[in-house]
């Protein structure tokens, strides 16, 4: 049945249930919503911010404490907008749209950057609910940048392995996830990789995982207009990233490697490097 016949494409009115900082550009709202309590992980919803826009974003979670939330950085004018409101303020949503991670095996690593780790989030909670034996590897260029350091510490680590890395050292492993990744990847073999976050790291995740013949599963971000599959904004490829995605597997990454971390488009349809 088309999203444009069911209650996932209909704006609901939320109010904000409350706002947490998780670091000096990124917020994370929190609301409730009774379709993005039974979201998967990878999903995404259209947050509507009122007299401003309408942008796609990635859920961070799904239902904790009847809780659902996104996790934005301030970017530009809806973001900055979005970043200003507070508990008590509404903002419409549609969704949840597109696919969702799969659980593979029982090894797995999940790599991350920026806000890449909202959808992440999610998986990781999935993973440790079905006693999937995880790694994780954030990356950010300062320790500022990093994301949930606090509550990804506080995972059991008989379940996860947790790595930082920042470009500065400033925490963690000096240099970039993908690096720490390939180390990882030639003394452990794992089922599947996870990733999300810059498209040029998703592009070097792909590689590694080519070159060591694992799964690989990576959510990517393209403009969405209408998040239905219509407008074409979210095009890469063959694929329009709202109704083939926003998960692609490494089958459906290697006909698209030609555009992978190399292009995007534009908000008028331009073809344009990244």
């Amino acid at each position: 049945m088309s999203d444009w016949l069911t209650g996932a494409n209909r704006i609901r009115i939320v109010k904000i249930q409350k706002v947490k900082t998780e670091n000096p550009k990124v917020r994370t709202i929190f609301f409730e919503d009774e379709l993005c309590s039974s979201a998967k992980a990878g999903q995404f919803v259209m947050v509507w911010i009122p007299s401003v826009d309408e942008i796609p974003l990635s859920l961070s979670s799904g239902c904790i404490d009847n809780l659902s939330s996104v996790t934005v950085a301030e970017v530009g004018e809806a973001t900055r907008a979005l970043h200003k409101m507070k508990q008590g303020d509404v903002i419409g949503l549609r969704g949840p749209f597109g696919n969702h991670f799969e659980i593979i095996g029982k090894e797995a690593l999940v790599i991350g950057g920026g806000t890449g780790m909202a959808p992440l989030m999610m998986l990781i909670r999935s993973l440790l609910d079905g006693q999937v034996k995880t790694t994780v590897i954030e990356g950010a260029e300062t320790y500022d940048e990093l994301l949930f350091l606090g509550h990804l510490e506080s995972l059991p680590k008989s379940s996860v392995k947790v790595i930082f890395t920042t470009e500065d050292g400033s925490y963690g492993i000096k240099g970039v996830a993908t690096d720490v990744a390939e180390r990882v990847l030639s003394s452990r073999k794992f089922d599947v990789i996870y990733t999300c976050g810059p498209e040029k790291m998703i592009l070097k995740a792909y590689f590694l995982a080519k070159h060591y013949g694992t799964h690989l599963q990576a959510s990517l971000e393209r403009i969405m207009r209408c998040a239905v599959g219509i407008c074409g904004s979210c095009v890469i490829g063959k694929y329009r990233v709202c109704k083939d995605g926003p998960i692609f597997n490494h089958t459906q990454l290697r006909e698209i490697e030609d555009d992978l971390g190399k292009f995007k488009r534009s908000f008028s349809g331009e073809r344009i490097p990244i």
